[in-house]
């Protein structure tokens, strides 16, 4: 019983950041993007939609992908699930 509940308490944090970083993705790739036009100012010297397309998003991207590696490495250990080196 005691691992079943320890399994499950995994699953459900990782489905939750899962979902929490999915939805950045989803804000940065879409609704940024999408009102970027309407944000007509200069940011580092280049339009802000050229911005957000060009570099912005990469940037937010190799973030998610950071902190999700982090985390998990992190939530292994605690769960007693992380990988033999």
């Amino acid at each position: 019983m005691q691992l079943d509940d320890n399994l499950r308490r995994y699953w459900s944090r990782t489905r939750r950041v899962t979902a929490w970083l999915m939805l950045v993705w989803l804000v940065v790739t879409f609704v940024v993007a999408y009102f970027a036009r309407e944000l007509s100012f200069a940011f580092c010297g280049w339009p802000f939609g050229w911005w957000v397309a060009a570099q912005g998003a990469l940037l937010v991207y190799l973030l998610i992908v950071a902190f999700y590696a982090h985390y998990m490495t992190r939530l292994d250990r605690e769960h007693g699930v992380a990988e033999e080196e």
